[in-house]
């Protein structure tokens, strides 16, 4: 994405099923199921560098000592920071105590992070700042360790309002609205809830208020606990959380909005937001990690036993599409092929637009994340050209040696033509006034292009406001002098926000909608923007699941090339000398390289629960009345 974007936060959790020593003696350390962490993290880094932070709970220490720690860090490299600190604190005890570093059972008891269960965090925030108090893992504290709750977790909940109220109604007073706290209390609440039905139940049967914990912890319901805390949930996530006395689990939403992976064997209970991550970190074939099904948990209870129970009923599949086209690693072999598949659809319209002259264009990407669609746009002008080879080597009257060569050599030229200077991006500030070094985030290959003769593709992943086009990109390769430059996006025109963990709450934000509005202003139809106005204020207050997407009938009355020629115009500065061209991804081809990832309320508007409707009309009404505060 040549825009800076908020991502989605990613998830790690590691269990370990041996006790310490097995792992000593098998792997040589003591610190196995750490490293592991470690590895899963900075392999999710690219979901999350706003913070992050892990969390690690140990098994029957004796009482007085502490059995849950925690670091988080908003530094500018979390990831490094946190285990910067956690080495540093095992370094420090290994050196006073030499022979420690080969004592398993010496650590557990006097070293952090030497537990049986580890959760870990990274976080792109979507609500609040980037303070301490909002990185994840967060904890619900108390002295019975079947009270204490570690939750982390990738989400947004459109309902939080609902849900907050509902707090206030069973007598909590919660003290913030965010959705991070209403979870975690509401995990709270069906805790405690379960932990005082236990307690009385146990001490009915006679049992000591000491024996009473022990028989809490192999009893307690977490499939019931979480059950009772998502009934009412709206929105998208993935959400690991630990017990203090040691049950974990690992649930995804109901839709499967947002991902979840999970691996288990004889040693070792993984899960992570990525596939590819797990198999890196435990060199593992694709097909030994398992996707967490919409609505379903993964509960691993301190006795080891694992389990995959249905929380939720499950709604229509719709899992995240952006997931494929951008958000996750490309390394995951399905999403590679579908990155790949995505840019080889745009070659027809592509060739469309430059007249099929391949021999006058260079063709190359922005920016890098845009490089697997690429590949498969280069692989699809490949193919047209080794057509066009056959055909006209078949309709040669003779075999001139020459004629042929050159036959053969029709080929694409493909050209490195745009790098990003990361240092320059990220000392640039949101400020309006630094337009001049916006301009100059992307440097250019000098001479690749024939000034004056040769048309220029590049392919982007997506384009949401257009805003790093107009500034910088297209300015900087119209000093290469292309008689036309045609930007191609591998995803559609992005329409509506997200509400369910990208930060893309907005409509202004989106190009695409405002080339909707204008071409309506411009064609004498404003009147529907005021009826959509109307329509969508008359149900403000109406309960999410009355509510309906009325913003659909901006774009009614427009094709796509339309809306897509109408953001060409608006993203074209005034003094450039190339003609421009943008055009985007259509979703039915979406569908085709993507099939098993429906969720593309982003593009259409149809969004996968209630909320979303809720939010999309939150968003117009804030766009109407000038508010640019959140829609969620």
């Amino acid at each position: 994405m040549s825009e800076k974007i908020k991502h989605e936060c990613g998830i790690a959790f590691v269990r370990l099923l041996k006790p310490l020593a097995y792992y000593q003696e098998k792997y040589g350390t003591s610190f196995y199921g750490l490293h592991k962490m470690q590895l899963l993290m900075e392999k999710q880094h690219n979901r999350g560098q706003d913070g992050a932070g892990i969390a690690n709970v140990k098994f029957d220490l004796p009482p007085g000592n502490k059995y849950i720690n925690r670091i988080r860090s908003n530094a500018a490299s979390p990831i490094k920071d946190v285990f910067s600190q956690i080495f540093s604190q095992l370094d420090t005890a290994t050196k006073e105590n030499p022979r420690s570093v080969k004592d398993s059972d010496w650590l557990k008891q006097n070293v952090p992070f030497t537990g049986e269960v580890f959760l870990g965090h990274l976080r792109y925030g979507t609500y609040g700042g980037n303070k301490i108090g909002f990185l994840h893992p967060v904890m619900r504290q108390n002295n019975w360790k079947t009270r204490n709750l570690v939750c982390a977790g990738n989400f947004n909940l459109t309902n939080v309002d609902e849900l907050f109220n509902q707090l206030l109604d069973i007598g909590q007073y919660p003290v913030e609205t965010s959705d991070t706290v209403t979870i975690l209390e509401k995990f709270g609440h069906f805790l405690d809830e379960a932990n005082e039905d236990l307690y009385r139940r146990f001490k009915k049967e006679g049992y000591t208020k000491s024996e009473i914990t022990d028989h809490i912890i192999e009893s307690i319901n977490v499939q019931d606990i979480l059950r009772k805390s998502a009934k009412d949930w709206d929105g998208g996530y993935s959400i690991g959380g630990v017990f203090g006395h040691g049950d974990a689990f690992i649930m995804r939403d109901p839709a499967g909005i947002r991902p979840a992976f999970f691996y288990h064997d004889d040693e070792v209970v993984v899960a992570a937001s990525e596939r590819a991550v797990i198999q890196t970190a435990f060199n593992l074939k694709s097909d030994a990690v398992t996707e967490l099904e919409p609505g379903k948990a993964l509960i691993i209870k301190k006795s080891g036993i694992i389990e995959l129970e249905q929380f939720h009923n499950a709604l229509p599949k719709k899992p995240c599409s952006f997931e494929r086209i951008y958000f996750s690693r490309g390394t995951d072999q399905d999403i590679y092929q579908e990155r790949k598949k995505l840019g080889k659809l745009l070659t027809p319209a592509i060739l469309n637009e430059i007249d099929y002259d391949i021999e006058n264009c260079v063709f190359s990407h922005i920016p890098n994340t845009a490089l697997d669609a690429f590949h498969g746009l280069s692989d699809g002008v490949n193919m047209y050209c080794n057509e066009q080879k056959t055909e006209r080597i078949l309709s040669l009257e003779n075999h001139n040696p020459e004629k042929i060569s050159k036959i053969l050599n029709f080929t694409p030229r493909i050209e490195k033509v745009a790098v990003k200077d990361i240092k320059l991006r990220t000392f640039i500030t949101e400020d309006s006034r630094r337009d001049d070094l916006v301009a100059h985030v992307y440097d250019v290959t000098y001479g690749v292009v024939k000034p004056n003769v040769d048309k220029l593709v590049v392919i982007d992943d997506s384009i949401v406001r257009g805003t790093t086009l107009k500034k910088s990109i297209i300015r900087i390769l119209d000093r290469l002098g292309p008689t036309k430059i045609v930007i191609a996006s591998s995803a559609p025109q992005i329409r509506y926000p997200d509400c369910y963990g990208i930060d893309m709450a907005r409509l202004n934000d989106f190009v695409a909608f405002k080339a909707a509005i204008s071409l309506l202003k411009e064609t004498n139809q404003g009147h529907i923007i005021d009826e959509v106005y109307k329509k969508s204020k008359l149900q403000e207050n109406l309960p999410k699941e009355e509510i309906k997407n009325y913003v659909k009938e901006i774009y009614k009355p427009f094709t796509p090339e339309q809306i897509s020629n109408k953001i060409t115009e608006l993203l074209t500065p005034p003094d450039i000398n190339a003609k421009i061209s943008i055009i985007y991804q259509t979703i039915e081809q979406l569908h085709e390289a993507v099939p098993n990832h429906k969720g593309d309320w982003y593009f259409t508007g149809n969004y996968p629960t209630p909320g979303g409707n809720k939010v999309v009309n939150k968003a117009f009404l804030n766009y109407m009345e000038g508010s640019n505060e959140r829609a969620y």
